[in-house]
């Protein structure tokens, strides 16, 4: 049980972590704002850390992880470029991507307390998953 729930967190993460790295590259090309960028840069910087530090733990369990769900990402490129179609702002970047940030943090918390028996390493992963996410959802505020 502790081996299976340790899997499953992981591929959550993992997709989680492809999902917010797609967002982030989807919209950089349209922001404007030198502080807006860096904000999102350091963070599509973290995000990839943190992939490589899943990666490894993947590895280990002999596990190739987990691609966003087709659907999930289809509809949230549709709705990023819509949303930037009509207005290409900051604001509009920032409101897409806290909307994104708050739909992972919710799905990672479901995912902790659904998969009890994971193990602390994968936990840590999904708990550092939600401070970044958590972090950079606190950095949009100025630009909303």
């Amino acid at each position: 049980m502790i081996e299976q729930d340790t899997v499953r967190l992981l591929r959550e993460c993992d997709a989680g972590v492809k999902m917010g790295l797609s967002a982030i590259d989807e919209v950089l090309d349209h922001v404007h704002s030198d502080g807006l960028r860096r904000a999102l840069e350091e963070s599509r910087a973290e995000h990839k850390d943190l992939d490589r530090r899943l990666q490894q733990q993947l590895d280990r369990c002999g596990d190739e992880g987990k691609e966003p769900n087709p659907m999930a990402k289809g509809m949230s490129w549709l709705k990023t470029n819509a949303m930037l179609a009509v207005k290409g702002e900051d604001k509009t970047v920032a409101d897409l991507i806290t909307d994104g940030c708050n739909m992972g943090v919710k799905s990672l918390r479901k995912y902790l307390n659904e998969y009890k028996a994971a193990d602390e390493a994968s936990k840590d992963v999904a708990k550092d998953l939600i401070e970044l996410e958590e972090r950079l959802t606190a950095e949009m505020r100025p630009y909303l």
